[in-house]
C-alpha cells in the first residue's frame, strides 16, 4: 500500500517520549494488562471531538476506561437492522462480556455534530440531506433531539438543550437493547449522562429524580 506514509516528525517525538518516561515508569502495569486482558469499571461514549477527553476528564489509567467514540456521541437504537453496528457492538461487548458495571455518555459544549444536525434539520445544510452523506445519515439519529428542544428557543441556548437532549437520546437507546435492560434492572449496570463545558470545565450530569442537569 504505497499510500501508507511514515508518522509525522511530532508523533514520532511524542512517542518515543512516552516509552521513555509514563512507560517506563509504569513497564510493570502494561505487562500485567498484557497477560491478564483489561478488567475495566466503565464504558464511556463520547465524542470524536479532540478537545474532549475521558481518560484525562476522570485521570484514568490504561486499562480503566472502556472508551467508544463517535460523532455526537450518539448510540443508535435497537432496529436499525445492523446498520449501525459499531456502538451496539461495542456495547455488547462491555456489559457482556467486560461485565463493566457502569456506561456513560459524554456530551459536550460546542459540539459540531450537534450543529450540524441543528442546520441540516433548519435547511442549511443540503449536502447532508443527500442520501450518500454519511455524515447526514448518521446525525438522523439526532434529529429527535432536535425535535424535543423546539421550545428551547434560539441561538447558542437551543444548542445547549440539544447537547444535553442528545446524551438523554443515547441513554434511551441503550435501555432498548434487551441485554443492557436487563442489566440495569438486575443492578448489575447503572447508566449515567454527563456534558462537559470545555471553558469552564464544569462537569453536568443528569439527574433523573430531578429531570434535569445539575453540576457536579
Amino acid at each position: 500500500m504505497e499510500f501508507a506514509r511514515p508518522l509525522p516528525g511530532y508523533l514520532v517525538m511524542r512517542y518515543r517520549g512516552w516509552k521513555a518516561t509514563s512507560y517506563a515508569e509504569n513497564k510493570t502495569w502494561f505487562q500485567h494488562l498484557a497477560s491478564e486482558g483489561q478488567h475495566p469499571r466503565a464504558m464511556v461514549i463520547s465524542c470524536c471531538d479532540s478537545r474532549v477527553s475521558a481518560t484525562a476528564l476522570f485521570e484514568a489509567d490504561a486499562g480503566e476506561i472502556f472508551l467508544y467514540r463517535n460523532i455526537a456521541n450518539l448510540m443508535p437504537p435497537k432496529n436499525q437492522q445492523g446498520r449501525y453496528h459499531g456502538a451496539p457492538a461495542a456495547v455488547e461487548y462491555a456489559v457482556t462480556v467486560l461485565k463493566v458495571a457502569h456506561v456513560v455518555v459524554i456530551g459536550h459544549s460546542g459540539c459540531g455534530g450537534v450543529k450540524g444536525c441543528h442546520d441540516m434539520c433548519e435547511g442549511r445544510i443540503p449536502e447532508f440531506e443527500a442520501p450518500d452523506s454519511m455524515i447526514g445519515r448518521w446525525l438522523d439519529l439526532l434529529r429527535p433531539a432536535y425535535e424535543r428542544t423546539s421550545d428551547t428557543g434560539e441561538g447558542p441556548a437551543r444548542l445547549v438543550a440539544m447537547e444535553r437532549a442528545g446524551v438523554l437520546l443515547s441513554l434511551e437507546n441503550l435501555m432498548g437493547f434487551p441485554f443492557v435492560a436487563e442489566a440495569v434492572r438486575a443492578e448489575r449496570l447503572s447508566l449515567h449522562g454527563l456534558r462537559i463545558d470545555i471553558a469552564s470545565g464544569t462537569l453536568e450530569q443528569y439527574d433523573g429524580a430531578a429531570g434535569e442537569f445539575v453540576a457536579l
